[in-house]
């Protein structure tokens, strides 16, 4: 008798633990709870501890506290100035009432879908007020937060807080790529030729103005060589002038030297001079006064034959007249 009672009484122990333990329950940190009775929501759990609940009787849902992942599907969208391109977006939410949430989703994937039509059709809202080039250069951040704060409101009926959506794509259609693509090559090819257009004309004005200068440079330079040859030669004729004026006779004497040897410095050139000329004065007379007499042909005697020389040169430049006040001095055999 007292082993049935033993045994009794062990299974009376199992079965109160049994029940004790189905009537309590856990939430942790990363969880928040809602207690359900006959399918209708009585208590909510949104701090981590232990609680208690009705065993057989009370049923409890556990929700996520921490953020939760919304995508949105690639959907086609058309732009203030009627163009069309392809977006995504995905976007965070966390559960803020777990009783709203359960009253009007259900379950975290019902929630989740409705969120994502929600967020599609916040997408077109936004977009559509946009141009096509404001949304795929500088329009991301302003377009983005106000595709969050719509969201957010509508979220705020599902008992959830939208903390953030971020646009992934936004691009042209697939059959409306190349037609983009090409147009703005030509846009570009079209600006890089203006472009060359401007820097060949302004490379010829460039090298006009340079060759205007360098034109300007080499007449300036041209007179101010021709001026200083004319001083040079004025120079020289002063010079020779003031030698002249010191000693007539050796001046002359120096010029006939000069144009012996500028008349005699070819090998094969020839000159036709009568030996009388006054040119060959000084191989006459070194005094430069006698000058050479022609032979008298005779009756039956041959000609005198002619006097070849290597070229004709022509006769040394006078000397400058002296001044009248200046008498040469006899020059003496």
């Amino acid at each position: 008798m007292s082993r049935i009672f033993g045994g009794l009484g062990l299974v009376i122990v199992i079965i109160v633990a049994i029940i004790a333990y189905s009537g309590l329950f856990i939430v942790d940190q990363t969880q928040q709870a809602l207690v359900l009775r006959f399918g209708n929501p009585v208590r909510v759990a949104t701090e981590p501890g232990i609680y208690a609940k009705i065993p057989l009787i009370d049923n409890v849902v556990m929700l996520d506290k921490r953020l939760l992942d919304i995508e949105s599907p690639p959907i086609e969208v058309i732009a203030r100035d009627r163009k069309r391109l392809v977006m995504d977006a995905f976007g965070r939410y966390k559960i803020i009432d777990p009783l709203l949430f359960f009253q009007a989703a259900g379950s975290i994937p019902v929630a989740e879908s409705r969120l994502a039509v929600i967020l599609n059709s916040a997408i077109r809202g936004a977009a559509g007020q946009m141009d096509f080039s404001a949304i795929v250069r500088e329009g991301r951040a302003p377009l983005m937060s106000q595709i969050t704060d719509q969201v957010n409101r509508e979220g705020r009926r599902l008992g959830v807080d939208v903390v953030d959506v971020r646009i992934r794509r936004a691009d042209l259609p697939p059959e409306n790529s190349q037609a983009v693509y090409q147009r703005m090559q030509t846009e570009r090819q079209r600006e890089a030729t203006d472009i060359r257009a401007q820097g060949e004309q302004a490379a010829k004005t460039i090298r006009a103005q340079a060759d205007r200068q360098a034109t300007v440079i080499v007449a300036e330079a041209n007179q101010q060589a021709d001026e200083i040859k004319g001083d040079g030669d004025a120079e020289k004729n002063r010079v020779f002038a003031a030698a002249f004026e010191q000693d007539p006779d050796f001046f002359s004497f120096y010029r006939s030297m000069q144009a012996y040897q500028d008349g005699m410095k070819g090998s094969t050139t020839r000159m036709v001079i009568s030996p009388s000329s006054p040119f060959f004065r000084y191989l006459t007379d070194p005094s430069g006064n006698a000058l050479p007499v022609p032979e008298r042909a005779t009756p039956g005697s041959p000609a005198p034959a002619k006097v070849s020389a290597p070229a004709k040169v022509p006769a040394p430049a006078p000397a400058p007249a002296a001044a009248p006040a200046a008498a040469a001095p006899a020059a003496t055999p």
